[in-house]
């Protein structure tokens, strides 16, 4: 039987030892690679080549999603499951929109994991039982209301990764090196992000990433 490969990203060693513990006596999967944030995500998705990601939200560097949009931009056919404990609408909205193909709480129990991964397998979308309400919900109160309501979506896939890496703090040459561009290319991305936004200082788009849960502050558990 072919196995499929499975890679997870999450911060915490302890999460990623569980599901590892978990899935080692799963006939058809295999967890093949580890990463503890966003950017070796992308880096061990280069080197191991998986057929699907476990992928946490908040992890330091790039987060769940920018990972997320970099890794099905140069992968279309790999899927990601998003273990997470958020489940507000706007997060959802952003990782269905980047491509995911599953999205589970980390309060789920062990079984539902096995039903998000073979329901993957098989090539449907997968989610959790109170995600797929707040999906529905969404719909009917109408996407371009939603849409309205959150200008992290007037930014690019790109702008969304260097808004991240600056609101943590980076310089620009850092995160130029993250992101294997240039440090003038960093700083004509954040220049436009302050446009889009209408927000011109670093506190302001710190404040901004706070507010989104685009960056975690210390102390809080990420997810």
């Amino acid at each position: 039987m072919h196995k499929k490969k499975v890679l997870i990203a999450d911060d915490h060693a302890l999460v990623r030892e569980g599901i590892v513990a978990f899935l080692k006596d799963c006939d058809d999967i295999e967890v093949i690679a580890e990463a503890s944030d966003g950017l070796e995500a992308i880096e061990k998705t280069n080197k191991y080549h998986p057929d699907i990601i476990i992928m946490d939200i908040n992890m330091p560097k790039l987060g769940g999603l920018e990972a997320t949009v970099e890794i099905k931009r140069m992968y279309p056919h790999i899927k990601v499951l998003v273990l997470t404990q958020y489940e507000d609408r706007e997060y959802i909205s952003r990782f269905l929109k980047a491509g995911v193909s599953g999205y589970l709480l980390k309060k789920a129990v062990g079984s539902d994991l096995i039903t998000a991964l073979q329901t993957i397998m098989r090539g449907e979308l997968y989610l959790y039982s109170s995600i797929a309400s707040e999906v529905v919900a969404g719909y009917l109160q109408g996407e371009k209301k939603i849409n309205g309501e959150m200008p992290y979506e007037k930014l690019s896939d790109r702008e969304k990764q260097v808004l991240k890496l600056v609101a943590e703090g980076h310089t620009h040459k850092e995160a130029a090196d993250m992101l294997s561009i240039s440090v003038k290319t960093v700083m004509a991305h954040q220049t436009n992000i302050g446009e889009k936004l209408d927000i011109h200082t670093r506190a302001g788009l710190i404040k901004f990433a706070i507010q989104k849960g685009i960056i975690k502050i210390d102390g809080i558990e990420g997810g």
